[in-house]
């Protein structure tokens, strides 16, 4: 929990606290998110050698995903500010759901890419959802500490993949992998619609805490309406579009192939996977949750809030930069992981600082939208990425140097184009 101040609704009843309660559905949302899509590539291994893939299959598999989810986002973040966060949360992953149970049905790379885009179209909603739901819960203070909170979610869905997956593949076959991870979205799905509502509806929210997620807001601000080609004429929008095309397929790329790496560097089987993978993540988990903590923190001590999150992003794409070395640490294993381990620390307290660019720069009501724009852009340099790892991986006979040295050097490219764009991160002037 952060700090009290001043004007922080003294703790007592556990609604003084809601929305952080709020925070933690949606950290859940995020880890349940993460674990489907992290099933397949844990099982890349099994599935090439019972299925007969090659990397090239296998990165049209991915790239379908991102595809789908690509063509999804801009629509998803339209969706969510016009059913609102409650209904089209809930539509979202009851979609990703049954996709991702339908992947225990496919036996052929072409089966395996139609669940892909449906689990795409579903996932796609689900940071617009998020965003938008922490800009209802929380004053902007506290939107980067909130996002890195429920964004570290992603971290714990793919810890927990290593040790869930094995254990369920080896006892009682790879699809029922897929029925397992599919039933903790039915969970949410249940805990999300029975108890959650907005701000002003929630009856067990205090007045002191709803006036405390108020308080730094502008009068007009929840009753915006904004198109959608207004939205992407401001360059805040593009700034957060950079961000995402530059560094999304990073994340991707340690989400569906290092497992792969770990398989062909290392000669790890589907059973030694899990801790190395459980290192890797856990460290990222504490990444997503430092990142929001460095920006709050310059803030908290008087920082102008657009110099704290350039600055934390700037500590935070300096700290990826050895991932690049990876290929020269002597074949010691715990070195490589270490270095990765580094990397998606750095990534995720990125990231944590980069989802509060919509609600720093938009008013409420476009947040969904921006950031849905931002995906797609995320997802667009995914799937073109996904497909070119693949073919260089079966070209190069698996040379992963190059993948690496890219992988490290995107955060300073991207952060310099944020800063070009919008070297002041404040709220843009529209019209209604």
């Amino acid at each position: 929990m952060p700090s009290l101040t001043a004007a922080d609704p003294k703790p007592g009843i556990f609604g003084s606290r809601l929305r952080w309660a709020v925070c933690g559905l949606l950290f859940f949302a995020t880890t349940v998110n993460y674990l489907d899509r992290q099933v397949l590539g844990i099982l890349k291994p099994t599935l090439e050698k019972e299925l007969g893939w090659n990397e090239d299959n296998y990165g049209t598999i991915v790239s379908t995903f991102q595809i789908a989810y690509a063509l999804m986002m801009p629509l998803a973040g339209r969706l969510i500010d016009w059913l609102g966060t409650r209904f089209g949360y809930a539509l979202a992953v009851a979609v990703w759901c049954g996709a991702s149970m339908l992947h225990s049905l496919a036996g052929t790379p072409f089966q395996f890419a139609l669940a892909r885009f449906g689990l795409g179209l579903g996932e796609a909603a689900n940071f617009p959802a998020a965003i938008k739901t922490t800009a209802d819960w929380f004053p902007r203070k506290e939107r980067a500490f909130a996002t890195g909170i429920f964004n570290s979610g992603t971290n714990i869905g793919a810890l927990i993949a290593p040790l869930l997956v094995p254990f369920v593949a080896l006892h009682f076959g790879w699809r029922m992998s897929f029925i397992a991870t599919g039933l903790f979205d039915v969970v949410w799905l249940v805990i999300w619609l029975i108890w959650y509502r907005q701000p002003e509806q929630h009856k067990s929210l205090t007045r002191e805490e709803r006036e405390y997620i108020t308080s730094d807001r502008e009068e007009n601000e929840s009753v915006v309406r904004l198109p959608f080609l207004q939205i992407v004429k401001q360059r805040a929008a593009w700034a957060f579009l950079a961000g995402k095309f530059m560094t999304d397929p990073v994340w991707w790329f340690y989400i569906f192939w290092v497992p792969g790496f770990l398989h062909d560097a290392y000669g790890l089987n589907l059973t030694q996977l899990g801790l190395p993978l459980v290192v890797i993540y856990l460290a990222a988990d504490i990444g997503s949750i430092g990142g929001g903590w460095i920006s709050r923190g310059l803030i908290g001590r008087g920082w102008e809030a657009s110099n704290a999150r350039k600055t934390a992003m700037l500590i935070c794409a300096c700290a990826v930069t050895p991932v690049g070395l990876i290929m020269f640490t002597g074949g010691s294993m715990w070195a490589a992981v270490g270095l990765i381990g580094l990397a998606t620390a750095a990534h995720q307290g990125w990231s944590a600082n980069l989802f509060t660019l919509p609600s720093d720069t938009f008013p409420r009501r476009a947040v969904g939208s921006v950031v849905g724009f931002g995906g797609m852009g995320g997802a667009l340099a995914g799937a073109v990425v996904a497909k070119v790892v693949g073919k260089w991986l079966d070209y190069s006979h698996k040379s992963y140097g190059p993948l690496f040295i890219w992988a490290g050097s995107a955060y300073l490219v991207a952060l310099l184009i944020i800063h070009i764009l919008v070297p002041r991160l404040r709220q843009v002037e529209l019209e209604d």
